[in-house]
C-alpha cells in the first residue's frame, strides 16, 4: 500500500513541472487572458472559468466533434464535453445545419413555432411524460418545478440530498448540519432565507427519508438519479424505487433532474428503470449544446397546472423567461432529439465508456492503488477510495486537490481534457476507440509517477 504522502508529494512535484510546460506551450492563450483580464473579473465571462488546474484557461478557437482546438493551434481529446452541454459531441452536424436554417428565418418571437407540436411529440414519446415545457437553463426548469410543486400541494418543504446540484436554484444550496441545514459557506450573497425550507439528508438513506416525510410537509423531492456534481454517488439498488413509494405515500412529489443522468440512455435513467417520477427535467445537452432545457410532467400534474391557472389572479406567474422556448432553441431540440441523441449514439457512448472504465479499472488494480473507478452510462469517474461512494459525504471525503490537479494538467499537457471537477470523464459519440486508450495509457503513465514506478520525479 503506498503512504499518501508519498503519493501528494510526488503530485505536487509533478505540478511544478506541468505549470512551467503549460506557461512554455500557450503563449497566446496567456495573452488573450491577461487581454481579457481588463474587462472581465478574474480574466473570464463567469468566474468558475478559473477552477482548471492551469494558471490561466485555454483560449478556445474551434470545437467539433470529440476534439477542442486553442488560440496555439493545439488540438486536444475532450473528455469535458463542455460539462455535459456537449454530450453528444460539439457542434454535432444536424443541429448546426437547424441552427443555421432556423437564424436565417427569425430567433426569437415570443410565440412558438413549427417545430413547437413535434417537439412536444418527441419529448412525450422518448421519456413517457406526456406535458412539457422549455426554459433556457435546467436552473430555470428546476426553479419552476419547486414553485408547481408548492403551489400544487399547498406545502413549504423541498428535500434534496447533501452533495446534490440542480444549479442556481437557492433553495437548494444547502449543507446537512445535525440539527437541519445551513446556506453553503461557498456561495455568493444568498439569499437571506432560501433554506428555511430546505431538508437535506443523505443519499441512500431510507430510513432518513421516512424521517423526513413524516410531517407532512414536504411538497417536492428534487433528486438527480445519481449524484454527479460532488464525485459520482450511484444509487442503490432499491433505492429511487423507495424514494417514489415513500413520496406517494405522503403526498410529495418527486423531480428528477436527468440533466448529467441523461448519458445514460435516450430516455434517461428514469426510463432506463422503469421509474415514474411526477416531474423529470433535462438541460445542457437537449438542445446540442444551445441554451435550452425542458421539464416534463404527469397528466395529474397537467391538470393540477390548470386549476391553479383558473384560479390565480391575472398577472406575473414567476414562472418563466422571454427566451424560453425560442425558435432557434426549438429547432435545435428537434434535430437533437431526432438525429443526434440516437440509440445507435448511445451504444457508441457507453461501449467506449465501459471500455474506458475496464482500462482504468485494471490500470489501479495492477498497482494495488486505494482507489475504485465509476460508470454510470457514458459518465466514468476515477474516484481516489477503495470503494465507491454511497453519499455525498463520503464523496467529498474522497477528493483529493494534489492528485487532481496533477492528473488533470498532465493529460491536459499530453492532449487530452478532463472536466475540471472531481475526474470526471464524459465520452460522445464522436469519441474514438483510440481516444480512449490515449487516455488510459496516459491515466496509467500518471500514476507511475505518483507511486514513484517512474522515477521522473522521484
Amino acid at each position: 500500500m503506498y503512504s499518501i504522502d508519498d503519493l501528494r508529494r510526488r503530485a505536487r512535484a509533478l505540478v511544478a513541472q506541468e505549470t512551467a510546460a503549460f506557461r512554455s506551450k500557450h503563449p497566446a492563450s496567456k495573452s488573450l487572458f491577461e487581454r481579457a483580464a481588463v474587462h472581465y473579473p478574474g480574466g473570464v465571462p463567469q468566474h468558475w472559468m478559473l477552477d482548471w488546474a492551469t494558471p490561466f484557461p485555454l483560449s478556445i478557437t474551434r470545437a467539433e466533434g470529440a476534439t477542442v482546438t486553442d488560440a496555439d493551434g493545439l488540438t486536444y481529446v475532450d473528455f469535458c464535453l463542455g460539462d455535459g452541454g456537449a454530450l453528444f459531441g460539439h457542434s454535432p452536424a444536424p443541429v448546426a445545419q437547424a441552427i443555421a436554417e432556423q437564424a436565417s428565418l427569425g430567433l426569437t418571437a415570443m410565440l412558438p413555432g413549427a417545430d413547437t407540436a413535434a417537439v412536444g411529440e418527441l419529448l412525450a414519446e422518448r421519456f413517457g411524460l406526456p406535458f412539457w415545457q422549455m426554459t433556457a437553463t435546467a436552473s430555470d426548469a428546476n426553479r419552476a418545478v419547486i414553485r408547481w410543486a408548492r403551489a400544487i400541494t399547498r406545502r413549504p418543504k423541498l428535500l434534496i440530498f447533501d452533495g446534490c446540484y440542480h444549479g442556481q436554484v437557492d433553495e437548494t444550496f444547502a449543507n446537512m448540519t445535525a440539527d437541519g441545514c445551513s446556506p453553503k459557506p461557498s456561495l455568493i450573497g444568498p439569499t437571506p432565507g432560501a433554506t428555511a425550507d430546505t431538508l437535506v439528508i443523505d443519499f441512500n438513506d431510507c430510513t432518513a427519508l421516512e424521517a423526513a416525510l413524516a410531517g407532512g410537509d414536504v411538497a417536492l423531492i428534487l433528486t438527480e438519479p445519481a449524484l454527479t456534481n460532488t464525485g459520482m454517488v450511484l444509487p442503490q439498488p432499491g433505492f429511487l424505487e423507495a424514494v417514489q413509494a415513500l413520496a406517494r405515500r405522503s403526498g410529495t412529489l418527486v423531480c428528477l433532474d436527468e440533466t448529467h443522468t441523461i448519458a445514460t440512455g435516450p430516455g434517461g435513467y428514469a426510463a432506463g428503470s422503469d421509474l415514474e417520477p411526477d416531474f423529470l427535467v433535462v438541460g445542457k445537452p437537449i438542445a446540442g449544446g444551445l441554451p435550452a432545457a425542458v421539464y416534463g410532467f404527469t397528466a395529474a400534474i397537467e391538470a393540477a397546472m390548470r386549476r391553479i391557472q383558473a384560479a390565480r389572479p391575472s398577472g406575473y406567474s414567476g414562472i418563466g423567461t422571454t427566451l424560453s422556448g425560442n425558435l432557434l432553441a426549438m429547432a435545435a431540440m428537434r434535430a437533437c432529439l431526432c438525429e443526434v441523441m440516437t440509440a445507435t449514439s448511445y451504444r457508441q457512448m457507453i461501449g467506449l465508456a465501459e471500455r474506458l472504465a475496464d482500462r482504468l479499472t485494471e490500470a489501479v488494480s495492477s498497482r494495488s492503488l486505494p482507489w475504485s473507478v465509476v460508470r454510470l452510462g457514458a459518465r466514468v469517474e476515477l474516484v481516489f477510495s477503495p470503494q465507491p461512494p454511497r453519499t455525498g459525504a463520503e464523496a467529498r471525503a474522497a477528493l483529493d486537490e494534489d492528485l487532481e490537479r496533477a492528473l488533470h494538467l498532465s493529460l491536459l499537457n499530453r492532449g487530452v481534457i478532463l472536466t475540471p471537477f472531481h475526474n470526471m470523464m464524459l465520452v460522445s459519440p464522436a469519441t474514438r476507440g483510440e481516444d480512449v486508450e490515449r487516455l488510459a495509457l496516459l491515466m496509467a503513465e500518471a500514476f507511475d509517477i505518483f507511486t514513484g514506478t517512474d522515477e521522473a520525479l522521484a
